[in-house]
């Protein structure tokens, strides 16, 4: 049931949709008054949450930040939390990735530095109806294919949220006890959540952040004034991870 509400939160989290339904309140409403307040509304809303300056600056506060190569030590395990494959497009017989590849391309770089020695790819399949492939088979074939040794890599495959992530892994390391000194890594606006729900379960983690939405500030006309439509997306994303982040924190998942 948590699972699902989490999907359905998404929908309401999507401000193209806020957006939609002031005009149509200024469009059907019976009171002049109201009907003007929806309409400025939407068009302030529209403004600022098109605006990607604005949005570059809410990413850059909640991301967690980068950590510098040079900076990081040697862990046992890397955990690779899901959420980079995307389903439902032809050819079946590989796999599909989207932005958030970076979660197992920088571990892979991290491997092949010789700063990690095994992993632990953590996540089943994402979809609300019917079943897939878990997503970290899914991982273990690519990182298979660039040369990582079966044998180095742990694949967990029942999880469906951040908390099972967290669960899931906490009860492979208890019968790995080899595995000490571990690095948790997930996309940047994700790894608030992520790092709460390893700590709630005892994993107390050193953290490694990937795949960021905020950049180095710029002060051209692109990047201050002119409305862009991406950024409702990323508005949309960022708004839910917040949600969830709240969420958990009131449920007691972290």
């Amino acid at each position: 049931m948590f699972y699902v509400l989490s999907k359905l939160l998404h929908y309401f989290l999507m401000p193209f949709l806020w957006i939609l339904a002031l005009l149509l309140l200024a469009l059907f409403l019976k009171s002049q008054k109201w009907r003007r307040l929806s309409l400025v509304t939407a068009v302030a809303l529209l403004l600022l949450l098109s605006n990607p300056f604005l949005a570059n600056e809410a990413w850059r506060a909640w991301e967690v930040d980068a950590v510098p190569l040079k900076e990081l030590g040697q862990y046992d395990v890397a955990v690779i939390l899901g959420g980079v494959t995307t389903t439902g497009k032809d050819g079946t017989d590989r796999v599909h990735t989207n932005k958030g590849a970076d979660r197992f391309l920088h571990p892979l770089h991290l491997y092949r530095l010789g700063k990690i020695k095994k992993f632990i790819l953590s996540g089943g399949h994402g979809n609300l109806l019917g079943a897939g492939m878990p997503e970290a088979e899914q991982l273990k074939k690519v990182l298979v294919m660039a040369g990582v040794p079966a044998e180095d890599i742990i694949t967990e495959s029942n999880s469906r949220n951040t908390r099972q992530n967290a669960e899931n892994t906490a009860a492979i390391l208890r019968n790995h006890p080899e595995l000490r000194k571990v690095l948790l890594v997930t996309s940047a606006f994700h790894m608030r959540r992520s790092e709460a729900c390893f700590n709630k379960v005892g994993l107390h983690p050193d953290v490694f952040s990937t795949d960021f939405y905020a950049t180095n500030r710029q002060f051209t006309p692109d990047e201050t004034i002119v409305p862009s439509a991406v950024v409702f997306t990323h508005w949309q994303l960022l708004l839910h991870e917040i949600a969830g982040y709240i969420v958990y924190k009131i449920a007691g998942y972290s």
